[in-house]
């Protein structure tokens, strides 16, 4: 019992509310993508049953594929035995369906592309399918988790988790709280991110977050000082890495996060937030030309080893 206070001399006194960590053993992720499988990866790392969903079977496969090579690294840089990564793979499972994936899931986790309306279509299908005990999670990298929320009958069991691509190598994990996400579903989201092995920090729901926020001002800076023709991309990706200690250039970044998403992050930004975010022109056009990043084969640079896959498997 905790004293709140006291009318005259009389203490009134409440029961204190206790915050706990709801027991989470099944983990279903929505969308075998980059960040899906990156997710899969980690959550099946931390010991949980983890079942990865996408509609198409090939995804599924090269998801598979692409975490049993990961764990392989992994145990080849010494950073997990043998052992515990085999019994990651043995933990992950694979769904055609949303239906199958979430079901038994005690936490899921939404990792479509960066669209609004892809996410409330999820979350809506989500929220008629998972038991009323399940928590809804959005792998959002700036959009509003309020508003994802509100389309479900439980807006306070849904939080941000914001994972960072390459998700088995970043450390970071922003959870963020939505308007009315409770405290336990926040003490959740922090417990599973640890044992994901993530340093985990936890913010008030804005635009951006935090590091969408920064980074995209950084990138779209970058985009408009390539346009006016100041320096290279290469020289511009130098001088950050070099003189500012960054580990990657704005470029190579974007290149890898693709260019597709960072302008959808800067449009709501700059809907959000106003004119300082508006895109670099030069950034629309690439986008435009289909030049998305190493996804597409071709970004700001070029990437010769994925457009021949993709060549291939055309032939």
């Amino acid at each position: 019992m905790a004293e709140v206070g006291t009318i005259g001399v009389k203490p009134i006194k409440v029961k204190a509310t206790e915050v706990r960590a709801i027991e989470v053993k099944t983990i279903a992720v929505i969308g075998a993508g980059t960040m899906g499988r990156g997710i899969a990866h980690a959550a099946a790392l931390g010991g949980y049953r983890t079942i990865i969903e996408d509609l198409l079977p090939g995804a599924l496969r090269s998801a598979e594929t692409e975490i049993r090579a990961n764990l392989d690294k992994a145990v080849e840089l010494g950073k997990v035995t043998a052992s515990d990564a085999d019994s990651a793979f043995g933990r992950l499972e694979y769904a055609e369906s949303v239906e199958e994936a979430a079901r038994e899931a005690d936490l899921v986790i939404e990792a479509v592309p960066e669209e609004m309306e892809s996410k409330i279509e999820i979350f809506t299908l989500l929220d008629k399918i998972c038991r009323p005990t399940t928590m809804l999670a959005s792998n959002t990298s700036s959009l509003s988790v309020t508003e994802i929320a509100s389309v479900t009958y439980r807006a306070r069991k849904c939080v941000g988790m914001h994972f960072f691509n390459p998700v088995h190598k970043m450390k970071l994990l922003e959870v963020v709280r939505a308007l009315e996400t409770d405290d336990d579903t926040l003490a959740t989201a922090v417990e599973v991110g640890k044992r994901m092995r993530k340093e985990v920090i936890v913010i008030k729901e804005s635009p951006g977050f935090i590091t969408s926020r920064i980074n995209a001002m950084i990138g779209n800076e970058a985009f408009y000082m390539l346009q006016e023709g100041i320096a290279s991309a290469a020289d511009i990706d130098k001088a950050l890495k070099l003189g500012l200690n960054h580990p990657m250039g704005p470029f190579e970044l974007v290149d890898l996060v693709g260019l597709d998403t960072r302008l959808s992050i800067l449009e709501y930004l700059h809907k959000s937030l106003g004119d300082k975010y508006r895109p670099a022109p030069l950034l629309v056009q690439y986008v435009k030309a289909g030049r998305l990043g190493r996804k597409s084969g071709r970004g700001v640079y070029e990437y010769p080893e994925v457009s021949a896959v993709k060549q291939n498997l055309s032939s």
